[in-house]
């Protein structure tokens, strides 16, 4: 004997695909675009030329426009197809702390902060300038190095945390005790022209001798998107540590240049993407076969198709 769900229920696996799929076909009907960029991001411009987009997140959903009245048309549609929780301005999302005035948007994670410091015990502890020691290299612990209890730690620090470890890891959070209000302000007075900056080292990691990338975007001057990540791969110098990080940089900057697009912002300048390292910068310039880069994957190579179209 089987049951045939006609519909589905709250908590199957295939409740959160059904729920994302009655409500984009909901948002698609009333005019909507789906954005290619971000699936979770829905934008629609008026005859009169208003603008609004929504992003979800789930249940959770954002809108912003240009209009108060086209705000209110959604929410009031939006109502008579789905029961909602209006919580009026933007204040808090996802654990972010938002915070709009003339000025800009401002972003922080001071509730967070606190809550983590007072779990820890460290709310009352010394605060610290550096999150790290300069220079300092960690590697992984080794089996008798090994916390016997981790428990505390594993919200923290992962991989086989060790004492050091855990003393770097509570490190940043007396970091974080310094300003536990400081976050990122998207200035209105900012032009919208992207920029970016990268950089690498090379075999930063003591354990694989893989490199370590790191990159930001800035639109005007206000920071977008950023990251640090640990490579899949053993670079043989460090010119090519940095041609690779320039090559997910600029697919980073690809894509948000498609989000700008859906929120018709015309980015007619070129994309100024910054290096340290001259010898990347001529690789990236010149299409000349070498001997020294006939190693590199040819999807590295892409960046310089980007360079050459502008």
């Amino acid at each position: 004997m089987v049951c045939k769900l006609n519909k589905s229920l709250y908590g199957l696996k295939q409740a959160s695909r059904q729920w994302n799929l009655k409500f984009t076909t909901c948002l698609l009907a009333y005019g909507f675009q789906q954005s290619k960029a971000d699936y979770s991001l829905f934008t629609k411009t008026t005859q009169t030329g208003e603008f609004i987009a929504l992003l979800v997140y789930v249940d959770d959903i954002v809108i912003r426009s240009t209009s108060m009245d086209l705000t209110n048309e959604v929410k009031d549609y939006l109502s008579s197809n789905f029961k909602l929780k209006d919580l009026r301005k933007l204040k808090y999302f996802l654990g972010l702390e938002v915070a709009i005035s003339s000025k800009g948007i401002f972003l922080c994670q001071r509730k967070y902060t606190l809550d983590i410091l007072t779990e820890y015990g460290l709310l009352g502890s010394k605060p610290m300038s550096t999150p790290i020691e300069y220079h300092h290299k960690m590697t992984r612990a080794k089996d008798e190095e090994q916390l016997r209890d981790s428990t505390m730690c594993r919200q923290l620090y992962m991989d086989k945390p060790s004492e050091v470890h855990l003393q770097a890891a509570f490190r940043v959070l007396r970091y974080l005790k310094t300003v536990p209000g400081q976050g990122i302000l998207f200035s209105t007075d900012s032009n919208l022209c992207l920029q970016a900056y990268s950089d690498s080292d090379w075999a930063g990691c003591l354990d694989t001798r893989r490199l370590v990338t790191g990159f930001g975007v800035l639109l005007g001057k206000s920071l977008i998107s950023w990251k640090a990540k640990k490579q899949s791969v053993v670079a043989r110098t460090s010119t090519e540590a940095e041609y690779r990080v320039i090559a997910a940089t600029c697919c980073e900057v690809i894509w948000l240049l498609y989000l700008l697009k859906d929120f018709n912002v015309e980015h007619s300048c070129a994309v100024k993407l910054f290096c340290d390292n001259q010898s990347t910068l001529h690789i990236c310039r010149n299409p000349i076969f070498h001997e020294r880069t006939k190693h590199i994957e040819m999807d590295c190579h892409f960046i310089r198709e980007k360079v050459a179209t502008g």
